[in-house]
């Protein structure tokens, strides 16, 4: 038996008429719904929400003859339902659920005569619809195919890649100046003082890995709870993150950079209004989270903030550290997308589970770059109104991507290693999207980034002969000349 996703387009009576669509799910063994809305029939909308219609008993005579009826989930099997509106003469029935919504299923053969449209619908959507567009409401139903390709991903394509090389050229332009404070004691001793980075040897970044995997199955488990710690973490590390990359720009502009001395220090005045505008906007963020029509933009602000930051934070000292933080993740990212649907028990993937809100939740983890898909279907109602990427899937190789750009710093390579690693970074990230489109189900992006950068990085060092100190990593001395 298969489930199918399908929209209900309902309207109101007002001048002009409201209209709202909502999701429906529906079984296609058992009826084809119209592809779009000009083959589709508007019918009046009976709420009958106060039965379970298990019995034609429960509803007046003449009350559903040629109209779409809406009754509660019951005991009694939904084709049975079906037989009971259809004998009154309903030309719809929609089976209100107060829970998930699940797959219908049933034994078909008994009720061959059965032949009007049965859909699931949630019940917290008849409420909306009438709060929204009164009593006297029309449906119809239809479902819609799903585009081939929306051009959201494109959008998605240009802020990952975008965050990847500005990362990346960000730990460049940190490692020159550390190179440069080699050469100066006095130097040195501040930049150490300004140093906020931290590098990761191969047992941090197993232990790193194993933290990942700890956290997502906590999440899958508790995540009503764990999702406010996530938001609350998320804000303060974004704002953190918004500060430094807006505090590097600042530091660049020449003018204004009159101080106030406060308890024997003195601070820029101008980085004391940026501080107050990186928390304002974190917590505009944390208020209008779910808020879809504008919220995503600053989420996506923040989380490129968030990724460019890290990235330039966090230092990988080689490439033989690179290649364990990739290849664990890889498989951490086919394992819980690919593998889980044979664990879990309603064969979801943990991690799509995780990322869309599991159990219907509500509240969704700002762990994602979302931007609103741009071809209206029935993923648009049903699945997902946004378009997802994981900040893993742009940190994870852009710490690749950065020390790529540090090598070529410390070697004087020309932007050889940074450029091309970038590139294989967008031909990774096209290479998902034509996967994606063509499967049409969610994928691990790091299945194709991982061997599109690890294997660029590599080819690249073993044309210039320098695969051994590109596996090794260089100190500061090594290749440099001030």
């Amino acid at each position: 038996v298969t489930a199918d996703e399908g929209i209900l387009h309902a309207s109101g009576s007002g001048i002009p008429p409201t209209v709202k669509d909502y999701c429906i799910i529906y079984n296609s063994n058992w009826v084809s719904l119209p592809k779009n809305l000009d083959n589709a029939t508007l019918m009046s909308l009976e709420n009958l929400t106060s039965t379970v219609l298990c019995s034609s008993s429960e509803v007046p005579s003449g009350l559903m003859k040629d109209k779409a009826v809406v009754v509660m989930r019951g005991n009694c099997t939904f084709l049975e339902k079906a037989r009971i509106a259809q004998n009154a003469g309903a030309k719809v029935l929609l089976i209100a659920s107060k829970t998930r919504l699940s797959a219908l299923s049933d034994n078909k053969t008994d009720f061959e005569d059965v032949t009007l449209p049965v859909a699931f619908i949630s019940y917290d959507d008849i409420v909306d619809m009438q709060l929204t567009l009164g009593n006297e409401i029309n449906v119809t139903l239809y479902s819609p195919p799903l585009p081939e390709f929306d051009c959201g991903m494109v959008v998605i394509f240009l802020i990952a890649v975008f965050t990847v090389a500005l990362g990346g050229y960000w730990s460049g332009v940190a490692e020159l100046k550390n190179l440069k404070a080699v050469a100066s004691p006095g130097e040195r001793e501040i930049r150490q003082k300004k140093e906020e980075n931290v590098t990761l040897t191969p047992v941090t970044v197993i232990l790193f890995v194993v933290i990942c995997c700890v956290m997502l199955v906590l999440l899958y488990f508790f995540y009503k709870w764990l999702v406010y710690v996530i938001i609350a973490v998320f804000c303060l590390a974004s704002t953190v993150s918004l500060y430094n990359c807006l505090a590097a720009l600042i530091g660049e502009i020449p003018f204004g950079q009159c101080r106030i001395a406060c308890c024997n220090k003195s601070i820029e005045v101008r980085l004391i209004f940026l501080a107050v505008f990186c928390i304002a906007a974190a917590v505009v963020w944390a208020v209008f989270r779910n808020e879809d029509r504008w919220a995503w933009i600053l989420q996506d602000i923040l989380g490129v903030a968030f990724c460019l930051n890290f990235v330039k934070t966090l230092k990988m000292p080689d490439f033989k550290s690179c290649v364990i933080l990739l290849g664990l993740l890889l498989l951490y990212d086919v394992f819980f997308v690919f593998v889980t649907p044979f664990i879990t028990k309603n064969g979801t993937s943990i991690m799509v589970e995780v990322a869309a809100g599991p159990f219907g939740n509500s509240e969704k983890l700002p762990v994602v770059i979302r931007v609103p898909r741009l071809e209206y279907s029935v993923s648009t109602v049903c699945d997902l109104p946004f378009l997802l990427l994981g900040f893993g899937d742009i940190i994870v190789p852009g710490l690749l991507v950065a020390y790529c750009r540090r090598f070529d710093v410390q070697t004087s390579s020309s932007s050889v290693y940074y450029i091309s690693c970038t590139i294989a970074y967008a031909i990774g990230m096209v290479l998902t999207f034509v996967v994606l489109a063509l499967m049409k189900m969610g994928q691990p992006a790091l299945l194709y980034l991982v061997p599109c950068t690890l294997i660029t990085s590599s080819l690249v060092a073993w044309k210039r002969k320098q695969m051994k100190r590109f596996w090794k990593g260089s100190s500061y001395q090594v290749g440099w000349r001030p």
